[in-house]
């Protein structure tokens, strides 16, 4: 490929990121606005029908299912008839994509956490030049929601059933009386919580989270999930050493890359579960090192961290300064000045996990 040629091929993917951004904020508004859900759940319809459903205006609604059909979201039934009249459809091998929360197919609450992702972007791009950080509150809501949205279904689907079953002791313990005690170390917006809750009735569940937005979130969904008697969220510290020694199992999904300081969170961690408790983390399936071409989701682990996952981490001082791509020996190494013996990689598949049993 000759120097121009490539340039070509560097603008046409530039281009193509472009589409690709303004298609993702789209599907925010449709999300956002419940456009898609009113598209599946009451059918076809034109501008002023899609506005009327949503309590939305109707010039916006126009633009957007214009733009929509652009991009190959909606169907148009005729697009020849008068803009007001054209009448657009959701495609129905979309329907889960974009509106069923439940299924491990739905990418609705991607944009959402896109969203959240660039929400403080003005003070990421300050924090670059000073070496400072951006604190997890100012993501906002955006953030929170569309990083539970995405984890919501797996979490409820898998996790009783694929996960935790690969642990023999830990499913077996989790099934058995006297009722196994669970500590969710970052639980967020609460569904890792839930989802155990769900899968094993006799547990019982305490969610740990410093962020009181996303507990208060998790508390509602715990409520609608109808186990709210099951699972407690604390705005708390898990290293508090009044809880030392209570948990049969202790785990951390997809967190500690965020944290400042991950090696006293392990540490934490190791004195909930005692001397009989099991330590598990679950976090980002990166690669064993770091290359251009030989993993498959480093890529997108990229992306969060340059925006969210590193600011993160280091808005507090001194931070480890992890980022998303969080590789086994790093976090070998965190376990180890922990007082940890060992890190087992467990035989759980999964695209975008990798699943740590910790070894005291």
């Amino acid at each position: 490929m000759t120097a121009a040629q490539q340039t070509n091929a560097f603008i046409e993917k530039i281009l193509q990121s472009t589409r690709g951004a303004f298609e993702m904020f789209g599907m925010y508004l449709g999300v956002r606005l419940g456009y898609y859900r009113a598209l599946s759940e009451s059918g076809p319809a034109n501008s002023q029908q899609l506005a009327e459903r949503t309590g939305t205006y109707e010039r916006y609604a126009r633009e957007w299912l214009e733009q929509q059909a652009i991009c190959g979201v909606l169907e148009v039934d005729d697009e020849t008839v008068d803009a007001k009249s054209r009448r657009y459809t959701l495609p129905e091998p979309y329907h889960e994509v974009l509106v069923d929360e439940e299924s491990l197919n739905y990418l609705g609450a991607l944009p959402v956490i896109l969203a959240g992702a660039l929400h403080p972007l003005h003070a990421v791009v300050q924090a670059y030049r000073t070496g400072g950080g951006v604190a997890y509150g100012h993501y906002g809501v955006d953030l929170i929601e569309g990083q539970a949205g995405m984890n919501r279904a797996i979490f409820l689907k898998e996790m009783g059933s694929s996960w935790l079953p690969k642990v023999p002791d830990v499913h077996h313990r989790l099934l058995s009386d006297p009722p196994a005690r669970v500590a969710d170390v970052g639980a967020g917006a609460g569904w890792s919580s839930i989802a155990i809750a769900r899968s094993y009735p006799k547990a019982q569940i305490d969610g740990f989270d410093l962020d009181e937005p996303s507990v208060e979130i998790a508390r509602q969904n715990a409520i609608r999930a109808g186990i709210g008697d099951q699972v407690k969220f604390h705005v708390r510290n898990a290293a508090d050493p009044q809880l030392a020694g209570q948990y049969d199992l202790v785990a951390a999904f997809e967190c500690i890359h965020d944290m400042a300081d991950p090696v006293t969170a392990l540490r934490a961690m190791k004195h909930l579960a005692g001397s009989a408790g099991t330590v598990l983390v679950v976090d980002e399936r990166v690669g064993e090192s770091f290359s251009t071409s030989k993993n498959d989701v480093d890529w997108m682990m990229y992306g969060w961290s340059i925006l969210h996952c590193l600011p993160v981490g280091m808005a507090d001082k001194p931070s480890a300064e992890t980022g998303t791509v969080m590789r086994p020996d790093t976090l070998r190494t965190y376990a180890r000045e922990a007082g940890f013996k060992n890190v087992e990689i467990l035989p759980i598949e999964n695209y975008f996990f990798r699943f740590y049993r910790l070894v005291p």
